[in-house]
C-alpha cells in the first residue's frame, strides 16, 4: 500500500464537471464501454461467488472423518468450479481492460492532437512568455490523468462501492445484522479517513508537482541554451541553480513520504480492527456451533476482498483528483482564445501583382513603449525594398507585423490592397517566404530541414534549392553529405550555415513575396557576396522585403526606408539617400570606415 504521487495539483475541490468534457469521447464507443461494464458486472458477480464456493469445500473437508471420506466429501465438480470462477474472473477482467482499453487509447490521441494542434493556433506572445518543460509536464499530466481517470473511476471506485452493498447485503441476509454493520461502519471510517488524510496531504503534494515543475523547466532551459552556458563556462552555476530545485524538490518528497506514512498507518488500523472485529465474532459462533468453519472461511475472504481494493482508496481519491484538475488544465488550455484571430468567413489571400503597403501603422509590446509610430510606405510589385536602422528601431518589428503575429494598433497593412487582419493567416503566410536573422532548425537531417520550406517537395528540388544556396559546397564535404543530422536546434551548423539552410528553404517555398530579416548577418564577406548573388537571382520578378544591417548588402534596393525611434526618417534610394546626407549616409560612412580597418 505504498503508493507514491503521479504530479499533479489536487489542491482545489473536485472538479467532476470535467468528466462532462469527456463524455463525447466515451459516447464515440459507447457499444465498447457497454459490453466492457457487462464484463465489469459479470466479474463483480462471479468474485462475490468466489467465498461461497470455499465454504462448502471447508465444510466438506471438516464434515470427513478420515482422508477417503474428505475425497467423496469434496465432490471433483465443485473443486473444478471454484477453479473455472476464478479464471473467469480473471478472463472477463482482461477482456474489460482490452475491451476499453480503445475507448481511453483513442481519447488520448484526440485530445492530444486537439492539444498540439491548438498550441500552434495561438499567438506569438503566448509562445515568448512560456516555459517549455513545465508546458511540455502539463500536457503530460493532462493525457496520464485521462487515462487515469477513465481506467480507475470506472474499474476501481465503482465497482468497489458495487461490491461493498453487495457484500453488506449477503452478510445481513446471512449471518445477521451485526455483521453487516461492523463491515459497514468500517468501510464509512476507511473512506472517511482516506478522504480527510488526503485532503490534509494536497499542500504537500503541491509542493512536490511546483518542485518538480520547477526542477524539470530549469533542466530544459538550462540544456536549450547549452552553447551560452559554455561560452561563459557557468556550467558550476547553472549546476547550483539546478541542484537549489532539486533540494527543494527533495524536501517537498520528505513531507509528502511523511503523510502518507500517516495515511497509511491510519488505514492499516482500520483495516485491523474489522478484521479482528469480525474474525473474533465468526470464531465465537464456530465455537458455540452456530457456524460452520466454511462460514469463518466466508467471512474472512469477504473481508479481504474488500480491503483489498479499499487500499488503494487514498492513491486513488487523491489521482483522481488530481487528474480531474489536470485534465481541467489542459481544456483551460484548449479553450485558451489566440489573440489573433481569423475573422468569421475570412477570406484566403488572393496574389497577383505582390505589392505592400504599410500605411500609418502603429505598434507597442507594452502600453508604456511605442515601438512604430505612423509608419507608411509602399513596396511595389517585383521591386525591392530595405529597411535600415539602428538597433532598436522596429526594424523586425515590422516582419512580425507583416506576418501578423502581432496586430497593429492602428493603421493598416495590405497586401494588393487587401487588409492582412481580414484574410486568413494560413493563407497569407504561406504567401510569404522569410529568411530569418535566429535560424533554429530541426534535430533532423540537412534534407529535411530544408524540405521543411514546402514538405511535397522532391528530393531534385530540394537539390537544386541548396544549390542555389550555395550549400552544396559544404554539404559535399560532409561524410553524410544531405543526410547529415545538426542537431537540437541546428547546434552542430555554424549561424552561417544554418541561415544557408533557411535561405535554401525560402528558395523551395516559392512564395511570390520574400522577407530577408539581416539573412546576411552570420555571413563572412566571401560567403556574403555569394548569397547576395543567389538572392538576387532569386528575387528577380519576386516582392521582396530586406531588413539590413550591413548597408552594402543592399545598395541594389529599388527603394530604403530608414527607420529612427519607430518612425520613417527617411527613404530613398542608396545613391539619393547618400546626397542627401541625412542618417542613412552617416551610418553608410560609419560602416565603410569599419571596412576598411577591419578590411572586410
Amino acid at each position: 500500500m505504498r503508493h507514491g504521487n503521479i504530479a499533479a495539483d489536487p489542491g482545489v475541490g473536485m472538479k467532476w464537471h470535467v468528466i462532462r468534457l469527456l463524455w463525447p469521447y466515451f459516447l464515440e464507443f459507447k457499444n465498447r464501454v457497454i459490453l466492457a461494464l457487462s464484463c465489469l458486472l459479470l466479474a463483480k458477480l462471479a468474485s462475490i461467488s468466489i467465498p461461497f464456493f470455499l465454504k462448502h469445500i471447508v465444510d466438506a473437508l471438516d464434515n470427513a472423518d478420515n482422508i477417503a471420506q474428505a475425497i467423496v466429501a469434496v465432490p471433483l465438480g465443485l473443486v473444478l468450479a471454484y477453479g473455472a470462477v476464478r479464471f473467469f474472473n480473471v478472463l472477463l477482467n482482461e477482456f474489460r481492460d482490452t475491451l476499453f482499453g480503445r475507448v481511453t487509447e483513442r481519447t488520448i490521441r484526440r485530445i492530444s492532437l486537439q492539444t498540439f494542434q491548438h498550441l500552434h493556433r495561438l499567438d506569438l506572445d503566448f509562445h515568448l512568455n512560456r516555459k517549455t518543460g513545465g508546458l511540455s509536464r502539463d500536457l503530460e499530466r493532462g493525457t496520464t490523468g485521462i487515462n487515469f481517470l477513465m481506467r480507475f473511476m470506472v474499474f476501481n471506485i465503482v465497482p468497489t462501492l458495487v461490491e461493498v452493498l453487495m457484500v453488506v447485503a449477503l452478510l445481513l441476509y446471512n449471518y445477521g445484522i451485526v455483521y453487516a454493520l461492523i463491515t459497514f461502519v468500517s468501510v464509512v471510517c476507511y473512506v472517511t479517513y482516506s478522504i480527510i488524510a488526503t485532503e490534509w496531504r494536497t499542500k504537500y503534494l503541491r509542493e512536490v508537482n511546483e518542485a518538480d515543475s520547477a526542477t524539470n523547466s530549469r533542466a530544459v532551459d538550462s540544456l536549450l541554451n547549452y552553447e551560452t552556458v559554455k561560452y561563459f563556462t557557468n556550467e558550476d552555476y547553472e549546476a547550483t541553480r539546478y541542484d537549489h530545485e532539486l533540494e527543494t524538490w527533495e524536501k517537498a518528497k520528505r513531507k509528502n513520504r511523511l503523510t502518507l506514512f500517516a495515511l497509511n498507518s491510519g488505514q492499516a488500523m482500520i483495516v485491523a480492527v474489522a478484521m479482528t472485529s469480525m474474525l473474533a465474532l465468526a470464531a465465537n459462533g464456530v465455537a458455540h456451533g452456530d457456524m460452520t468453519i466454511g462460514d469463518f472461511v466466508l467471512i474472512n475472504a469477504f473481508m479481504m476482498q474488500l480491503f483489498i481494493p479499499l487500499n488503494f482508496l487514498g492513491f486513488v481519491y487523491r489521482e483522481i483528483k488530481g487528474s480531474l484538475a489536470n485534465i481541467e488544465q489542459m481544456f483551460e488550455l484548449l479553450n485558451r482564445a489566440p489573440k489573433i484571430r481569423d475573422k468569421q468567413e475570412a477570406p484566403v489571400l488572393s496574389i497577383g501583382k505582390g505589392s505592400i503597403k504599410f500605411d500609418n501603422v502603429c505598434f507597442r509590446y507594452h502600453e508604456q513603449r511605442e515601438i512604430l509610430s505612423n509608419v507608411s510606405f509602399n513596396v511595389e510589385p517585383g521591386s525591392k525594398v530595405a529597411v535600415v536602422g539602428e538597433s532598436g528601431s522596429g526594424k523586425s518589428t515590422l516582419v512580425k507585423l507583416l506576418f501578423r503575429f502581432y496586430d497593429t494598433a492602428s493603421g493598416t497593412i495590405t497586401i494588393d490592397e487587401q487588409d492582412i487582419s481580414s484574410v486568413t493567416q494560413h493563407s497569407l503566410r504561406g504567401s510569404i517566404g522569410i529568411v530569418p536573422q535566429d535560424t533554429v532548425l530541426f534535430n533532423n537531417t540537412i534534407q529535411e530541414n530544408v524540405r521543411y520550406g514546402r514538405p511535397t517537395a522532391s528530393d531534385d528540388e530540394v537539390a537544386q534549392a541548396i544549390t542555389m544556396a550555395h550549400l552544396d559546397r559544404f554539404i559535399d564535404e560532409l561524410p553524410d553529405g544531405v543526410n547529415t543530422v545538426v542537431g537540437e536546434r541546428g547546434l552542430k551548423l555554424s549561424g552561417g550555415e544554418k541561415q544557408r539552410v533557411a535561405i535554401a528553404r525560402a528558395i523551395l517555398k516559392q512564395p511570390p513575396i520574400l522577407v530577408f530579416d539581416e539573412a546576411t548577418s552570420s555571413l563572412d564577406s566571401k560567403s556574403e557576396k555569394a548569397i547576395l548573388e543567389a538572392m538576387k537571382e532569386i528575387t528577380e520578378g519576386y516582392t521582396s522585403l530586406v531588413i539590413a544591417h550591413r548597408l552594402s548588402t543592399i545598395v541594389d534596393a529599388d527603394k530604403i526606408i530608414v527607420l529612427s525611434h519607430g518612425k520613417v526618417a527617411e527613404q530613398g534610394s542608396h545613391s539619393e539617400l547618400i546626397e542627401k546626407k541625412g542618417i542613412y549616409a552617416n551610418l553608410w560612412e560609419i560602416q565603410q570606415q569599419e571596412a576598411t580597418e577591419f578590411g572586410d
